[in-house]
């Protein structure tokens, strides 16, 4: 029997779609049956990626360059894509104690995090509306729900992820899309790999205690996966999670507990 397909004919762009829980997300979404737009800057791991998936394409495009992202969406409606589900994925996470933080620091964080978010958004909504409705997901993070030590920049950026999801998501309910962000804690990525290495390079700790030290983090000692993430991604694209707006939900082994 094939497995049922409830986003046949629903068209989803995803950011940072290259590798990791980009590339889980946009995967599982195929699998369900949307066909799919890669984005990232990056255009040759794009491609490899994509031709992995069915019905998929690529754009180039750093999401905090305002003139790239929407060269990027026109190159949607060139192609004849109807877009009804966005994903913001991409992002950047870079720690320093806050007396080390500078302002360029602090503006790396926030462009890629924050601001590329929002340059997408306001891209991708009126299109979105314009089909006559659907998803926009975000990846945020634990640390835009509760604060870290040494990424007080990276923090603050997803902290405004939230409050622009909630906001949104409040402005456009009567609209036909729902908003939403997926809060993941420390999952099995590039990015966490990169984190260790400079616990490493700082500390001097070896690589398993590195690890063990973020695992601490999570009641259930381990890594988040990113079939996991997309898992909660997708069911918030689905037909019958029309209710679930505004929220922000942990993927983190109950790293946090929002009530």
């Amino acid at each position: 029997m094939a497995e049922p397909r409830p986003l046949m004919g629903q068209h989803a762009l995803v950011t940072g779609g290259g590798s990791g829980i980009g590339f889980a997300i946009a995967k599982r979404l195929a699998d369900l049956g949307a066909s799919v737009t890669l984005a990232g800057r990056t255009t040759d791991r794009l491609e490899a990626t994509a031709a992995m998936l069915t019905r998929c394409d690529v754009v180039q495009a750093d999401v905090g360059d305002p003139a790239a992202v929407r060269r990027a969406f026109a190159a949607l409606d060139e192609r004849g894509h109807a877009l009804t589900i966005l994903i913001n994925n991409a992002g950047v996470a870079k720690s320093a104690k806050f007396a080390e933080t500078d302002g360029a620091l602090w503006e790396e964080m926030l462009r890629v995090n924050l601001t590329g978010v929002y340059h997408c958004i306001q891209a991708g909504l009126p299109r979105i509306l314009a089909a006559g409705g659907g998803r926009i997901v975000t990846i945020a993070s634990t640390a835009g729900l509760i604060g870290y030590p040494y990424v007080s920049a990276y923090c603050a950026a997803k902290h405004g992820v939230i409050g622009l999801t909630r906001a949104l998501a409040a402005e456009h309910a009567l609209r036909g899309v729902t908003i939403n962000a997926v809060c993941p804690g420390y999952a099995d990525t590039d990015m966490t790999r990169q984190t260790v290495a400079n616990i490493v390079a700082r500390t001097g700790r070896t690589e398993v205690e590195a690890r063990a030290a973020l695992t601490a983090r999570n009641p259930q000692r381990r890594l988040v996966t990113a079939d996991e993430v997309a898992a909660a991604v997708a069911w918030l694209c689905l037909p019958e999670s029309g209710a679930v707006n505004g929220q922000a939900i942990s993927v983190s082994g109950g790293e946090v507990m929002v009530g």
